[in-house]
């Protein structure tokens, strides 16, 4: 097994006032020539936005977003149509493809809105926007991976254009599950939401995150109880 950590604290911090943000990967005033991407994973942004503000209009292109909100609510619009609000228990995925433009703000005036959001490169550049969302059960995740993005939305998930697998899973103390590989050209990048985990004998505490990659499988166990994010991508 091939691994590297990122402890929560490492991560680049940024405080606007309206927006309290974390950097997993090089974003934005944050850059770290050890942390451009891992794999095809390019950003892991952790975002805490004040209730009524948000990020107006503004440009993607050629990137799959995928969007999961931890807490609150986030409101949606975007050159394609749509609009609508997503909350915890919901994921949303977008193609940028050939270019679009989309504005995310939290329409709450009392609470806080704490949201994940992950761009993956695309398997073709130039490709049809498109977007989707989805609420999932959220039961299905205790004690097991509940995988919510796939390469071809098998099952109940969204799917974006990459040989890429997403799941979240909310464990009991002292449980252990086991991880495989779709494909033999993957990594996983882990990212502790909440709790304590180990893997492979290294101690992953809220928001540690963890790539893993030239290994099969692998062990997960919590130390306590733990919400986490899989994000199985191809690595090159």
């Amino acid at each position: 097994m091939q691994k590297v950590i990122h402890r929560a604290e490492t991560r680049g911090h940024f405080n606007h006032g309206w927006l309290n943000t974390w950097h997993s990967f090089s974003f934005a005033d944050y850059y770290n020539p050890d942390r451009i991407q891992f794999g095809l994973l390019r950003v892991l942004n952790d975002d805490i936005v004040k209730p009524g503000m948000g990020f107006g209009t503004h440009p993607h292109n050629n990137m799959e977003i995928i969007t999961i909100p931890l807490e609150g609510q986030l409101e949606h619009r975007d050159s394609m149509g749509n609009g609508s609000v997503i909350e915890a228990g919901e994921v949303q995925v977008m193609t940028a493809g050939s270019g679009i433009t989309h504005s995310e703000f939290n329409p709450s005036q009392e609470e806080e809105v704490n949201l994940l959001q992950i761009w993956v490169f695309p398997s073709e550049r130039n490709l049809t926007p498109r977007y989707d969302q989805k609420r999932f059960d959220t039961s299905k995740m205790k004690n097991q991976f509940l995988t919510v993005v796939t390469p071809n939305g098998e099952g109940e998930s969204l799917f974006i254009h990459q040989d890429a697998w997403f799941s979240l899973a909310e464990t009991d103390a002292d449980k252990e599950m086991k991880y495989l590989m779709h494909s033999g050209n993957s990594g996983v990048y882990l990212f502790v939401i909440d709790g304590e985990l180990e893997v492979d004998g290294d101690t992953l505490k809220s928001r540690d995150g963890m790539g893993i990659y030239d290994v099969p499988e692998f062990l997960v166990k919590s130390k306590e109880q733990a919400k986490f994010l899989v994000m199985e991508i191809p690595m090159n």
